[in-house]
Parts: C-alpha cells; sequence; structure tokens
C-alpha cells in the first residue's frame, strides 16, 4: 500500500466535498475534533463560494463557546441543514443560523445519535427507542426540530404490542471527517492519546458502506506492529484520505495529558479546590445522594462540581464516575476539558455507554436545570435567545434510577454569600427558574414517575422532592426564609414536607462534609 498518495494537504479536501453532501463531522466538545481541516471548508466557502448547501450531522458539542467546532461554518449558504446533539458550545453558529431561521435544525439526543452511526454502517431504517417520548423530541409536541423553518418529520410515533416508540429515521451520508492520534504503515488508526474514542470508527462504517468519502485528521506516524493492536480503533480500508496535523490538541485546552487517555497513571491529581460559595454547597448536597459502589453521571454546570469534592473528601475510588462520551472511572474533567477524565479506568466507544444509560444502568444521574414547572417537567435545552439543545440530557435522565437536579432557585443578577455556616442572598435574581409551564420539555418527571425513579430538585434554597405527582419541600438551607426566599419565588403552589428538615450546616463551612463515612450509611440522602 503506498500510504503517501492518501496522505493529503488539508487545503485540498474541501475539493473532495460536493455541493449539497451530507457530512458527518466526528468529535465530542473539545476532544476529537478535526480543527484543521473545517478551518479549511471555511476558507474555501469565504474564496469560492465551494462547497455548500451542506447538511452537517454532528454527535455534540462540536466547538469551544464562541469559537471552534461548527463555528467555523457559520455562513448562510455553507450550511443549509444541520442535525446535532448539542449547541451550547457553538454559540454564533447556533444563534445566527439555528435561531436566526436561517437552516434547518434538528436537535436529537446525543446517544440516539451516536448509536445512529452503528445503525447507518449497518444500513438499518433507523433507531426504535422510548427515549424522548413526552419530550420535545416526541413529534406530537416538536418531533426536534428547532425553528420554523424546519418542516419535514424526522422522528415517528409508533406502536409496538401496544406500547409507544419513537422511532429515529437514520439518513445515508457522503463524507465523514474524523481523527485519530496515530496511523502505521499500513494506515490503520490508533487513538492512543485519544481521551475519548467516541464513534468515530462507526461514522467511518457507514460513510464507506454507503459508497462516501472519509477522511481521517491524526498527529503522528507509527511503525507497524509498534503498537498493542487493540489500540488500532479504525481499519484503512475504511479511509480514503489522510490530513496529517503534527499540532493536534487532544481538547481544545489541553494539547496532550498522558492520565486523560490513560497512558500514564497521575499518583497525585492537581485539582483545583472549590471556594466554597452556593454552587459548591448545593453541588455538596447532591453528593450527599451517593452510595458506596455507586455508578453516576456528571452533567455539566454545578454537578461537575461532584468530582472535585469527591477528589476532596476521598470518595472518589469508592464510587464509579462516568462521562457520556465513554469515560468510566477516574476524575470527570470540566469545561472545555468535560468529556475526558484524568486516570480513567477504562475508555469505550460512545454508543456503548449510552446502551448502558438507556437501559437502566446507571445508580444516580447528577444534571442541571434551567427550568422547573407545577408537573415536575425539566428544560434545559432553550432559554432566553438561546436554543441548546439536549446532548446526553434526555438519555441520562430517563435512564438512572435516581435523579438529581441542581441549579439555583432564581438567576440573573442573583448574588449570594455564605457566612457563619449560613446562605445570605444579597440580591436576589430577576428570573424565577420555577414556573408554570416550561418553554420546552427535555424531561417529563409524569414518565420518571412510571418508571419508577427517584426524582429530586436541589437548589441553593432547599431541596424539592416529587412525590405523587407534587413537588415537596423536604430540606431548607441554612439561614433562609421559607416564605420570602422560597414561596414567593415560585410560580406555583407546592408542598411542605411534615418532615421538613435544615440542610446540615456542615455543607456551609470550609472543611470537609465527612462524606467518606456517610456514604456507607444505607439511610443518607433521599430514598
Amino acid at each position: 500500500m503506498n500510504l503517501s498518495k492518501k496522505i493529503l494537504s488539508a487545503k485540498k479536501i474541501p475539493f473532495l466535498i460536493k455541493n449539497k453532501s451530507f457530512v458527518i463531522i466526528g468529535g465530542n466538545g473539545g476532544t476529537g475534533a478535526p480543527e484543521k481541516i473545517l478551518i479549511e471548508i471555511k476558507k474555501s466557502f469565504l474564496k469560492r463560494k465551494k462547497p455548500n448547501n451542506l447538511t452537517i450531522f454532528h454527535i455534540t458539542g462540536l466547538g469551544a463557546v464562541d469559537k471552534y467546532g461548527l463555528n467555523h461554518l457559520n455562513y448562510n449558504g455553507l450550511v443549509i441543514k444541520v442535525i446535532g446533539g448539542n449547541f451550547g458550545l457553538q454559540i454564533p453558529f447556533m444563534k445566527n443560523l439555528i435561531v436566526g431561521n436561517k437552516i434547518e435544525a434538528y436537535n436529537f439526543p446525543q446517544g440516539i445519535l451516536s448509536q445512529m452511526c452503528r445503525t447507518m454502517a449497518a444500513k438499518q431504517p433507523g433507531i426504535i427507542t422510548k427515549v424522548g417520548l413526552n419530550t420535545y423530541m416526541d413529534p406530537r409536541i416538536e418531533g426536534g426540530k428547532m425553528n420554523q423553518k424546519t418542516k419535514k418529520n424526522l422522528v415517528d410515533l409508533i406502536k409496538i404490542k401496544g406500547q409507544e416508540y419513537l422511532f429515529y429515521m437514520a439518513p445515508k451520508p457522503d463524507f465523514a471527517i474524523i481523527r485519530g492520534t496515530s496511523i502505521d504503515n499500513d494506515g490503520y488508526v490508533y487513538m492512543d492519546q485519544e481521551a475519548t474514542t467516541r464513534e468515530d470508527l462507526s461514522i467511518a462504517q457507514a460513510v464507506h458502506n454507503n459508497g462516501g468519502i472519509v477522511v481521517c485528521q491524526f498527529k503522528k506516524f507509527i511503525k507497524r506492529n509498534q503498537m498493542n493492536p487493540q489500540l488500532a480503533k479504525i481499519p484503512s480500508f475504511l479511509i480514503n484520505y489522510y490530513v496529517h496535523d503534527p499540532l493536534q490538541k487532544q481538547t481544545y485546552v489541553t494539547f496532550n495529558e498522558k492520565s486523560r487517555s490513560g497512558e500514564k497513571f497521575q499518583k497525585k491529581p492537581k485539582l483545583n479546590k472549590i471556594p466554597l460559595d452556593i454552587r459548591k454547597v448545593v453541588a455538596r448536597r447532591a453528593s450527599l445522594e451517593l452510595k458506596k459502589k455507586n455508578v453516576v453521571n456528571l452533567g455539566v454546570g454545578i454537578s461537575v462540581g461532584i468530582a472535585n469534592i469527591a477528589y476532596e473528601e476521598d470518595i472518589y475510588k469508592d464510587i464509579t464516575l462516568t462521562v457520556e462520551a465513554g469515560v468510566i472511572g477516574g476524575i470527570p474533567g470540566s469545561g472545555l476539558d468535560f468529556g475526558t477524565a484524568i486516570n480513567p479506568k477504562m475508555i469505550i466507544d460512545q454508543p456503548y455507554q449510552f446502551d448502558f444509560y438507556d437501559g437502566g444502568g446507571l445508580d444516580c444521574a447528577f444534571l442541571s436545570f434551567a427550568e422547573v414547572d407545577q408537573y415536575g417537567n425539566v428544560n434545559v435545552s432553550k432559554f432566553g435567545d438561546r436554543n441548546d439543545g439536549a446532548g446526553g440530557f434526555i438519555n441520562i435522565a430517563e435512564g438512572a434510577k435516581k435523579v438529581i437536579f441542581s441549579g439555583t432557585l432564581t438567576s440573573s443578577g442573583l448574588k449570594t454569600t455564605i457566612n457563619d455556616g449560613r446562605l445570605k442572598i444579597l440580591n436576589e435574581g430577576k428570573n424565577k427558574k420555577f414556573i408554570k409551564k416550561v418553554k420546552q420539555i427535555t424531561y417529563s418527571s409524569k414518565l420518571g414517575t412510571k418508571r419508577g425513579q427517584t426524582i429530586i430538585f436541589n437548589t441553593d434554597r432547599g431541596v424539592f422532592k416529587f412525590i405523587k405527582n407534587k413537588i415537596t419541600l423536604i430540606e431548607i438551607a441554612q439561614g433562609v426564609r421559607l416564605k420570602e426566599d422560597i414561596l414567593n419565588q415560585i410560580n406555583f403552589p407546592i408542598k411542605i414536607s411534615n418532615k421538613l428538615k435544615q440542610i446540615s450546616k456542615s455543607l456551609y463551612l470550609n472543611k470537609k462534609i465527612g462524606l467518606k463515612k456517610s456514604i456507607r450509611k444505607k439511610n443518607y440522602g433521599s430514598k
């Protein structure tokens, strides 16, 4: 095999993409992003107006808030349609093209899109699942459509033996842009320095089997048989062309941290200690729901802090923290390192992680909320002038045995301080987050109750539990007034438990909370 003929300059890749192509772009958040190629697609469009009218399929969050990733493709005419899991890390692209109603846009659960790559590879018609029922994925509500320009249904409601399911239709891709770390003499792709392995193999299979073109960006060359073949993820016969980028980063902020790829074990990880503020207190209270040997998922927002708390309290070895991108064990990263972990015990392809989640494998899921309504529905996907989408939230929230949604009761201008073991509200937020009706249903508590889930809303003012279809206050924060700080900040009547407790004062003090000892107690946390 003459590998040199298949290695092209990134500048040549846009010439291979036909107008109106269906393009799958690999990557997950800041990991696995084929940046060098995306930059050249942008340059080619600005210079030649080609390629144009592309349909882009990506799994989730490909970008770094206001730059990189899909933000390189933020041009009307370059993209005509997008199908993605989350757009919160692609704000210019999302606001200009999706919220601006300039392109067709679909948002489907991250797990569905990840598993869809396998479905496309096998040329199956689509995915049949209960994931997304009674949320905005349901065609009776929005069908995953993100704006008025988007008309066609890509999700159907079907019944099998009297039970409702959603059928997500599989598209036919033309072009794939993926990446790995290394290629050997035969062109086999290795993921040796990747912090996630994602679904790049399935993407390559899907496009190859549909007669399309697969391009893989890589960082370095290695000799044949230099590495264990178990690290080889994509065979050369699936790859049409390669692009060499020796400056390829592991994530958007990390060049190569060996403890994230598993190449090296960090004996004493250096994590920033979270300052004692209301976010830490809320994360601490959430962590009290943990039990020894729990397998859990940590979402974005306040819940990310649980990883740091688990390390501070020395319990991270007593539980298994997982990340939807395929990481199992270790200490999950935050910010633009989200999706990775320091000292992971295992890194699997993302579709397998979601198989586990969808099947009910998680003991606990720690997630955020933007809005909660009187029916216990949660919105994290559409708020203000943003239409971020759900990411892995729907798969994770629906599959866990216990789900804890954490956040503040109000937003926009909220200022608080922790003083002498008590919360003090310096300035109340303008926006109430517990409202009569959410703008978009990302999680349905009605179906969660039917599944037998424990549902908890963990806030700065207190802890609420969904009991008999009512949001019930079961714990109140130190220093908080019931009427002024809680009841007056909620736009619907709630129930107050007859056994209302105060949140432990230890959570508001600048010292360990004894989680190592309490995690072994069977009756700790909310049942």
